[in-house]
């Protein structure tokens, strides 16, 4: 970690996700003079580590190190890296498709020359995707066909260790547990921030990079300083687990399979996200405890497991006057957590259906496992809207069309798994928001949801800068 001797900075980024990482190495490799500082409420890298993986009860670390530290909540993902500019994000809109396309193709370059798996996922089995086409196309179901490069939880963590130390070389200042409490604003200015420490930097421009798990906090400085912001999607669903046989199709010639479907009933807009071929279900922590589901998988044989995880997620976009699309998701995984003690809520397929809470008696009964082996047996009904449950039931019908046993009884529900997505920040195409001096980017500020797409975006506000400063 580097240390602060200096008060103005040409760049201060705040937070140290995808998006912050690649907009420092993008500005120090065009303009190694720059002085840049870059704020993180978590640790370094090399400081990251959950003690439930070796208890397998979580301590309740503050902050989380799964959600918060160098690389963000992206250091222990799954690492999957979406190569198509249909997936991950809003940047096509704001920057056009094409430009997005050399971006993602910029930043995965990027991740190559750090270490990432030169294999993608989804080129060269042209037959095998015609077959999932049609019988997606049987179930009134959308494949979106995206080349998926995958990093592993391990293997991620190795490549954002390395551009960690990049970083440092390169003269960018890290400065670690450290939370921006002001962003300043003079004369409709943005010129610095004050962290909890007391500190104040000076900065010509920042970045606000602060990623899912800071999207409530942006959310409050938004407010604060009356930067303008329009509703954000919900997106609230289940992660779902099956045997691997049951994904085998799917797994080894897509890896990830994006479908989407508009269910028949409500006609809501309800997809497939993050899934784990040989994965393992895991629990996020967010600011005061709140327990969230997701899942990883890893590039080790020594770690792979006999199920396969996917998430459920149904987006619902709100109308005036709804406002805090942060606090409706929190308030469902608070359900959740009310109801199992701080943990994660699992039922069976067969019990979700029938209305009926799953018991540890019926779980034992299953050929599948949970791997998630805190999961507290118990009924989703209690937490989620009707409507949501409908659409989760539909969903998971129509993709046992596609590949059938996902909708057997014995299949498992985790709940909740929510993607905390702000309201979006009105940015124009070089990501300035209503307050000069003041850019936003990546998940935090409702432009992105993903790793790669954040890389893209971190590069592209880089070049914004760069040009500001006629470099």
């Amino acid at each position: 970690m580097s240390n602060v001797k200096e008060k103005e900075y040409d760049v201060i980024i705040i937070g140290a996700g995808p998006g912050g990482i690649f907009c420092a190495y993008e500005l120090l490799e065009k303009a190694p003079d720059l002085k840049v500082l870059m704020i993180e409420k978590g640790r370094s890298i090399e400081k990251r580590t959950c003690p439930k993986r070796v208890t397998k009860q979580c301590v309740g670390c503050t902050p989380c190190s799964i959600t918060t530290g160098f690389a963000g909540a992206g250091a222990f993902s799954d690492g999957k890296l979406s190569l198509s500019p249909d997936v991950g994000g809003n940047l096509p809109a704001i920057l056009g498709y094409d430009k997005t396309i050399d971006l993602i193709n910029e930043s995965d370059q990027i991740y190559l020359k750090f270490g990432a798996d030169a294999n993608v996922y989804g080129l060269d089995k042209e037959k095998e995707i015609r077959e999932i086409r049609k019988k997606a196309i049987n179930a009134n179901l959308k494949l979106v066909e995206c080349p998926i490069r995958h990093l592993g939880t391990e293997e991620g963590y190795k490549i954002y260790s390395k551009l960690q130390k990049h970083l440092e070389d390169a003269g960018v200042t890290l400065l670690f547990n450290t939370m921006v409490e002001q962003i300043i604003v003079e004369e409709g200015r943005a010129v610095g921030v004050v962290t909890d420490k007391g500190d104040t930097f000076h900065g010509k421009e920042i970045v606000s990079a602060v990623g899912r798990e800071g999207a409530d906090w942006f959310k409050d400085k938004c407010e604060e300083i009356g930067i303008e912001t329009t509703p954000g999607t919900v997106d609230v669903g289940v992660r779902v687990e099956v045997r691997d046989e049951v994904m085998q199709f799917l797994n080894e010639n897509l890896y990830e399979a994006k479908l989407i479907y508009h269910t028949p009933t409500f006609d809501d807009k309800v997809r497939t996200f993050c899934t784990n071929p040989s994965g393992e279900v895991a629990t996020e922590y967010y600011e005061n405890g709140l327990a969230v589901v997701n899942g990883h998988a890893y590039k080790s044989q020594d770690y792979k497991t006999n199920n396969t995880n996917f998430a459920i997620l149904v987006s619902k976009n709100f109308t005036k006057p709804f406002k805090t699309p942060i606090e409706y998701g929190k308030q469902i995984a608070q359900l959740s957590n009310m109801l199992c003690g701080g943990k994660i809520l699992v039922q069976t397929f067969g019990d979700f259906k029938r209305g009926r809470r799953t018991t540890e008696e019926r779980l034992c009964r299953n050929n599948l496992i949970p791997t998630l082996k805190d999961a507290v047996p118990g009924d989703l009904s209690l937490v989620f809207p009707h409507r949501i449950m409908v659409d989760i039931e539909e969903m998971l019908e129509a993709l046992d069309k596609i590949t059938p046993g996902i909708a057997a009884d014995e299949t498992l529900l985790y709940g909740v798994e929510v993607k905390f997505y702000s309201n979006k920040v009105v940015v124009n195409e070089d990501f300035e928001t209503s307050i000069a001096g003041l850019r936003a980017i990546g998940d935090g500020a409702g432009v992105t949801r993903g790793l790669q797409q954040a890389s893209a975006n971190g590069i592209s506000v880089a070049r914004s800068i760069l040009k500001a400063y006629g470099k």
